[in-house]
C-alpha cells in the first residue's frame, strides 16, 4: 500500500508531451510554463485553440495566464489550502470519480473528512484567491475524465513541498485523472538530463531505477552486479552537504554540473560552507563561482561533445551524438569518472557510454529494452522491458505495480517565514524566459546579455507608489540572511505584497537572501517564500 505521491518517485510525467493537445482541461500551478518550459507551453496553447480549458495558480501573472479560462493569483506558500479547497467542491458537487475510488484507493473515508473544514470561503481567505474562483476551477477539472496538472518548482520548493505534491496527488485520485491517455500528474522536469541522472541513482537513497539502498535484497543485487561491498545506509542529500561541511562534519566534496554559490538559498551560509572544507572538487564545462573556490577543477565536455543518452521529462530515452571536439583538455564526464574511479582502486572496464545504457537496463527492468540501435532515429519511453517492448505512452495503464494507492490528508501550515512589521513583503524566486539556471551558459551569449543581462526585481506598481519607488530604479532587498541592490521594475504581474526576482544574476543573487529552511521529508529548500524588506 502506498500513496500516490509515493508511488510516483520518480519525478517524470506520467503522460506524455503529445498528449496535451488531447486533453480537456490542464491545470497548471506553480509553473511559469510559458517561459521555463515554452515547448510544452506551445502544445497548452494548440490544446487550448482545439476548445481545451486552461486552469492556472500561480502567485505571478505568468504569461500562460493570457490563455486562462481561470486564474487563481494565490499567496505564496498556500497551494496546500487551495488544493484542498478545490478538491473540497469537487466532493460536495458529486464530480468525483466513485467507481476510481472504490477499485483503486483506499483510505477516502478518512481523507474525506480532513478536506471538510477547506470551504471556499477559508480557502479564499487564507490564499487571496475569490471563491468563486475555486469553484470555477473545481467544476472545470472535476467534471473532466481528460485531465492533467502540472507543476515545477512553485510546488516543491517549499518547507512543505512534499506535502503539496501529496495533495496533487489526492485530487488525481478523486477524479480518476490517472491510468489513461490524456490524464497525469506531469512535473515537468527543470534541468536537462535530470530525469535521466535521477534514473541512473543519482540520489543519496536509491541505486538506479529508485532501487531503495536500505533494501538488503537490493544491496545484494547491487553488490553481485558490481562485485564489490556496498554503504547499507542512505547518504546525505545534496542541501544535507552544505550545513554539514558548515559545521566540519563533512570535510571533502565533489561537485559535477552544478554552481551552489549562485543556486543554493542563503548564499554567504554556502560559501563559508565551501570554504570550510579541507578538499573541493569542481567538474564543469566552465569556470563557475563554485569552481573558482575549489582545490581541483576537471574540465568536461557539453552536450555537443560527448556521445551516450539523456532522458527527457516524458521518460523519453533519446541518443546524444558528438557534434565537435571538446576545447582544451576537457574530457567527457564519462572518462574523467571513470579515471577517477580507476585511481581510487575501482577500474571501471566500460568501452563506451552504451555498455553503460546495457548494464541499467540488466539491473532495472525498465531499461531493458532500449539499446541504441533502437533509438536511433526515435527516443523511447520507460517502462521498456524487452527488445520487443514498444515502450510506455503513459503509466498506470493496467493499474498500480502495489495495488491500491492511499489518499493522504494534509494539512495547511504556514511557509517557514511569514510577513512582519521589520519584513512586510514575501519574496518569490525564478527563472526567466531569456536566461538558465545559474546563467553559467546563458550569460556568455553576448545576444541573450544585451537584450537580457541585467537584475531586476518585480514590485507592484500600488507598493511602488506607496514606496516612492520609480520603475528602474535601484533599490534594496533585504531578508534576514543579507541584502542585494537591484533595479525596480514596476509591474502588475505581481499582487501587492509580493515581490519576485529571477535566480540568473550573480550581481543581484536571489539566494543571497532567500530562506534555506527545509522540506523534512526531501530537504528541499523553501527558495519560492521568503520575508524581506524593500528600501530605497
Amino acid at each position: 500500500m502506498a500513496s500516490l505521491a509515493a508511488i510516483f518517485g520518480s519525478g517524470a510525467m506520467t503522460n506524455s508531451i503529445r498528449e496535451i493537445e488531447g486533453m480537456e482541461v490542464i491545470f497548471i500551478i506553480g509553473s511559469n510554463t510559458k517561459e521555463t518550459h515554452p515547448v510544452i507551453a506551445n502544445r497548452m496553447i494548440k490544446a487550448h485553440r482545439k476548445g481545451a480549458k486552461i486552469i492556472v495558480a500561480d502567485p505571478r501573472r505568468v504569461p500562460m495566464v493570457r490563455f486562462a479560462n481561470v486564474f487563481m493569483a494565490l499567496k505564496p506558500g498556500t497551494d496546500i489550502a487551495l488544493l484542498n479547497g478545490i478538491a473540497h467542491v469537487v466532493l460536495k458537487e458529486g464530480l468525483h470519480n466513485e467507481d476510481f475510488i472504490r477499485e483503486k484507493t483506499e483510505g477516502f473515508e478518512e481523507w474525506k473528512k480532513s478536506v471538510e473544514e477547506y470551504t471556499p470561503e477559508r480557502v479564499e481567505q487564507i490564499t487571496g484567491v475569490a471563491k468563486e474562483d475555486i469553484m470555477k476551477a473545481a467544476r472545470l477539472y472535476g467534471r473532466s475524465r481528460k485531465a492533467g496538472i502540472f507543476y515545477t518548482m512553485g510546488i516543491t520548493q517549499h518547507t512543505c513541498g512534499s506535502e503539496n505534491v501529496r495533495a496533487i496527488a489526492n485530487l488525481v485520485m478523486l477524479t480518476g485523472n490517472i491510468g489513461r491517455e490524456f490524464t497525469g500528474v506531469n512535473p515537468l522536469r527543470g534541468q536537462n538530463n535530470v530525469q535521466g541522472s535521477s534514473d541512473a541513482g543519482c540520489l543519496p537513497n536509491v541505486y538506479p531505477g529508485y532501487q531503495m539502498v536500505e533494501n538488503p535484497e537490493v544491496q545484494a543485487k547491487f553488490e553481485k552486479a558490481w562485485g564489490v561491498p556496498l554503504a547499507p545506509k542512505a547518504g546525505l542529500k545534496a542541501t544535507e552537504m552544505i550545513p554539514a561541511a558548515h559545521e566540519g562534519k563533512l570535510k571533502a566534496l565533489y561537485i559535477m554540473g552544478e554552481n551552489p554559490v549562485i543556486t543554493d538559498p542563503n548564499t554567504h551560509h554556502t560559501v563559508e560552507a565551501l570554504k570550510n572544507l579541507d578538499f573541493l572538487v569542481v567538474q564543469d564545462i566552465f569556470l563557475t563561482e563554485t569552481a573558482a573556490l575549489a582545490d581541483v577543477v576537471l574540465p568536461s565536455t557539453c552536450f555537443a561533445e560527448k556521445d551516450g543518452t539523456f532522458s527527457n521529462t516524458e521518460r523519453k530515452v533519446q541518443r546524444v551524438r558528438k557534434a565537435v571536439e571538446p576545447p582544451g583538455e576537457a574530457k567527457s564526464d564519462f572518462s574523467i569518472i571513470m579515471e577517477v574511479a580507476a585511481r581510487l582502486g575501482y577500474p571501471m572496464k566500460y568501452a563506451s557510454p552504451e555498455e553503460v545504457l546495457i548494464e541499467f537496463g540488466q539491473v532495472w527492468p525498465n531499461l531493458a529494452g532500449i539499446t541504441h540501435q533502437r533509438i536511433e532515429k526515435e527516443g523511447i519511453q520507460w517502462p521498456c522491458t524487452d527488445k520487443e517492448h514498444p515502450g510506455t505512452q503513459y503509466l498506470y495503464k493496467g493499474g498500480f505495480p502495489k495495488g491500491k494507492v492511499h489518499f493522504s490528508p494534509v494539512s495547511y501550515t504556514p511557509p517557514a517565514e511569514i510577513v512582519s512589521n521589520e519584513y512586510p513583503f514575501i519574496l518569490t524566486t525564478g527563472r526567466n524566459l531569456y536566461q538558465y539556471h545559474s546563467g553559467s551558459m546563458t550569460r556568455r551569449v553576448e545576444a541573450i546579455e544585451s537584450h537580457a543581462g541585467e537584475p531586476y526585481v518585480e514590485l507592484n506598481p500600488a507598493d511602488g507608489e506607496r514606496l516612492g519607488i520609480r520603475d528602474g530604479e535601484e533599490i534594496c532587498v533585504a531578508s534576514r540572511r543579507g541584502n542585494i541592490k537591484i533595479k525596480a521594475r514596476i509591474t502588475p504581474r505581481v499582487s501587492s505584497g509580493t515581490v519576485f526576482i529571477p535566480m540568473h544574476y550573480r550581481e543581484a543573487a536571489a539566494n543571497v537572501i532567500t530562506n534555506d529552511a527545509l522540506d523534512k521529508k526531501v530537504k528541499i529548500p523553501e527558495y519560492k517564500v521568503c520575508a524581506v524588506q524593500i528600501s530605497k
